[in-house]
């Protein structure tokens, strides 16, 4: 039991499944339904967003013509791992996100013009917030007992000019999805202590 597990409004189960003992999958097994492939995003589309943008946009790759294009874009420790997993999800924010602002944020536009006026703040912005969103895209996995794979290790042009040809997306992480596998886990890594990565001013 750690002070985390102590403090926090769920249940030491929750803590573990979703934090303590949550860890990088790197085999996979079983099935992910459409129903769980929804439920993932039904929870991350709750994370915080700046002015609410939400631009993340998730790619689900279940076809094989697709599954091959994908594993072929990948570094080659991150292929076998991909092929087999039964649910892939390719991560990439919308480049005209702020084109959906009454969407987003109906009835107050005023801040949408300095996106308008200057194309490297929308892209960085975009960038970013689809990245806080990300991290809710994985603990939501692991909320409906699924073990993630998330990895950078591609060519994220590769997968753009395959996927995303108009230039309406930009993809920044591919997701593996699905029940630990066997020998799904290495040697756990240290991770820095509370006192090595905060302070207080």
């Amino acid at each position: 039991m750690t002070i985390a597990h102590e403090e926090a409004v769920i249940d030491s189960a929750a803590v573990d499944a979703i934090f303590a003992q949550a860890r990088t999958a790197n085999s996979f097994t079983g099935e992910v339904t459409e129903e769980q492939a929804q439920a993932i995003y039904e929870l991350t589309k709750f994370g915080p967003t700046a002015f609410n943008s939400q631009p993340l946009r998730v790619t689900y790759v279940r076809s094989d013509e697709a599954r091959a294009t994908l594993v072929d874009t990948l570094s080659r420790g991150n292929q076998a791992k991909t092929a087999s997993a039964p649910l892939v999800a390719i991560l990439s924010y919308e480049t005209d996100w702020a084109g959906k602002w009454d969407s987003f944020l109906p009835g107050y536009n005023a801040p949408k013009a300095m996106y308008d006026a200057d194309p490297a703040l929308a892209a960085s912005t975009g960038n970013n917030n689809a990245h806080l969103q990300a991290g809710y895209f994985i603990l939501a996995v692991r909320s409906l007992g699924f073990a993630a794979g998330p990895m950078t290790g591609a060519d994220f042009a590769a997968i753009d000019a395959a996927f995303f040809p108009a230039g309406d997306q930009k993809s920044f992480l591919v997701v593996n999805i699905g029940q630990p596998g066997e020998e799904a886990w290495g040697a756990a890594k240290p991770k820095f202590s509370y006192d090595e990565a905060v302070r207080t001013v």
